[in-house]
Parts: C-alpha cells; structure tokens; sequence
C-alpha cells in the first residue's frame, strides 16, 4: 500500500505492518498539512469548538465511530454536514424520532410488478445508512429496538436486509448527536451500542467571544465556500496508514493498564474505582486507545504514538464506558469525575 510516497510493509504472515520513518516522514507531513487544511475549511463555518474537531479528525482517520453529547443548538449537526461537504463524502442524515422503525434506516424491501413478465419480485430500496457519513442526529430520542440497528452496520460495515446482507461504501462513519438525557422524550442508548463509539465528547457553550461572531455570522448573508481537501479514496489510504503507525510496548500496556483499571473486579483497580465504579470499560476500549493515539500522532506530524496521546484521549474513550454505582451517585461523583481521577493515579510504566 502506497499513500503520498509511504508504502507499509509486511515482514511476514500476521506481522504488524510498521512505518519506515526515514521513508515515510514525508507522507507524516502531508497528512498532518491536511489536517490543517480541513481545520481551516471548517472554520469558515464552525466557530470555536477546537477540541471538538480534534476528536472527530481523529475519529475520523482511526475508523472510530464519535457520539457528540450536547443540549441544542450548538452546531454539532452543522459541523458534521461541514465535514462531509469538506471530504466529498457522501452524507446520510437520520433523524431520530420516537417512531422511527429500524428498516428506515436500513432500507427494505418493496414488492414490484416486472410489467413484462407480469410477475412480482422483491426490490431492496437503500435506507439512508447506506453512506460515508451517517449523521444520527438526536439518536437518544427513539428507542433501543431503533437505536440497535446501527449495530451491525457500525461493527461489520454492511446491513442484513430480508435475508440478504449488503456492504456499505467505504469510508463509512457513523457520528452521532445525542441530547443530554436529563432532557425530556430521551432514552439512554444501550451499553453495546455506546461500546462502539470510540469517542464521546462533550459539546459545551461557546465563550461570550465565540457566541457574538456565531450570531453576526448567522445572521447575515455568510456563505463561505468550502474547497474539498480529500477524496474517499484517499480518506481509505490515510485510515490504512494510521494502522502502521508504531505504538510502543510501554504505550500499549499504558493503554491496557488504563483500561484494566476501570474495572471493579479487577485486582490492580484503585479502591475508588472498587467503591465507586459497577463496571468498566472492555477490551475494545484498549483496541481504541491505541488507535486513536496512532491517529493523533499521525495528524500532529509525528510517525510514533506516545503515553501522552494515550493520556490525553483517555477521557473521551472511557467516560461512557465506565458506569459508575449508587455509591458515587450518593457522593456527587461521576464518570468524568472518576475517569479524571483513574487518569491522574495510573502512571505509564
């Protein structure tokens, strides 16, 4: 595989594909300059929200799924239409409502007369799962029978329709925008679904700055014109490069350890994670550290993962994966309460 002069290699049947820094350092640098110029574009429309457009780059090159958490009207909608409008991907928006019934997202099929023939065939008709970016906007406002029918096309990129299954296109993301759910008509999402999201991330309100230029800007005539930066083709060379980016051992067992020690049951867990904490996050979480730390390296111009990716991507990977008891609801503690703190008391080795 070749991507702007990088080529990973393969020493042998199983072998992790690594970079070759001398060979690849250009390749390092033209992805970290696109990143820069997909940040430009989408600051002709989205202001503020740096972080935010941090973790869905990442997400994005990691082939991670993102769950955007955040009352109304803070643009995550608008940012998400921006980025596919950016890459020139194609965009699928679902609007997730209490009536919403899992074939109207994953299509179905619809009984035909063949006006030849005369004879009636079945025709599958695509829902709007089918793809690149999948906006679930509100995805918390219909319920789990609904909401898992994201499931599979989320883990195994295809849809099982009437007994035929079909492939998404490539690259598929699904980014999710989800009302926080002390809101009325709301229904948390269930723990397997919030399992494949690899990040969630805390929308906020903008600064009093930020909100001023947000409402000059929407009030006007503004229509900035947003040059495309990347093609899926090549969106599918850069995810494939992430992958060969080399994490240390001491970064992976950072990761794990980290993972490790959300869980209650665990013997190297900290007491406040035994007290506080019904259960942890799993395996897949340690598979998403990893990868994400790859992606941000990449995307920063660097060709190694650090403990300090794995540090710094640690909140929004384990906040919904740790689910914390009676006990710290008692104590005012929360999972981003407790992740902050597991965080700050696990050290890299």
């Amino acid at each position: 595989m070749a991507v702007g002069g990088a080529e990973a290699t393969e020493d042998g049947p199983g072998a992790v594909t690594t970079l070759d820094p001398d060979r690849d350092l250009m390749a390092v640098r033209e992805i970290a300059e696109a990143r820069r110029a997909i940040v430009t574009e989408i600051g002709k429309r989205i202001v503020g929200q740096a972080d935010v457009i941090d973790h869905l780059l990442i997400a994005l090159f990691a082939r991670g799924h993102c769950l955007f958490v955040g009352v109304p009207g803070l643009a995550k909608t608008l940012l998400i239409q921006t980025l596919s409008d950016v890459l020139d991907l194609a965009f699928g928006r679902i609007q997730f409502t209490p009536d919403l019934m899992p074939s109207d997202i994953t299509g179905t099929d619809v009984l035909e007369e063949d006006r030849a023939t005369g004879r009636r065939v079945f025709r599958f008709v695509a829902g709007p799962i089918f793809a690149n970016v999948i906006l679930a906007d509100e995805v918390n406002r219909t319920p789990p029978k609904t909401q898992a029918a994201l499931l599979q096309s989320m883990q195994e990129y295809r849809v099982s329709a009437g007994g035929n299954t079909y492939e998404l296109p490539l690259p598929f993301l699904v980014f999710a925008t989800q009302n926080p759910i002390e809101q009325e008509g709301t229904y948390p999402l269930p723990e397997a679904q919030l399992d494949r999201f690899m990040f969630q991330v805390d929308v906020s309100y903008p600064t009093r700055d930020e909100e001023i230029q947000i409402v000059n800007q929407m009030t006007t005539a503004y229509q900035p014109n947003l040059r495309k930066v990347l093609s899926p083709e090549r969106i599918l060379d850069l995810q494939q490069l992430v992958l060969c980016v080399p994490a240390a051992p001491h970064v992976v067992q950072y990761a794990v350890a980290l993972c490790r020690s959300t869980r209650p049951g665990e013997p190297s867990a900290p007491d406040f994670i035994k007290k506080y904490v019904s259960w942890g996050a799993g395996p897949r979480a340690s598979q998403y550290l990893v990868l994400a730390a790859k992606a941000r390296a990449i995307l920063s111009g660097r060709y190694a993962a650090s403990t300090e990716d794995v540090k710094t991507l640690a909140m929004p990977i384990l906040v919904h994966r740790v689910l914390p008891n009676f006990h710290a609801e008692a104590d005012g503690l929360s999972a981003r309460k407790l992740v902050a703190e597991l965080v700050s008391t696990i050290k890299p080795a």
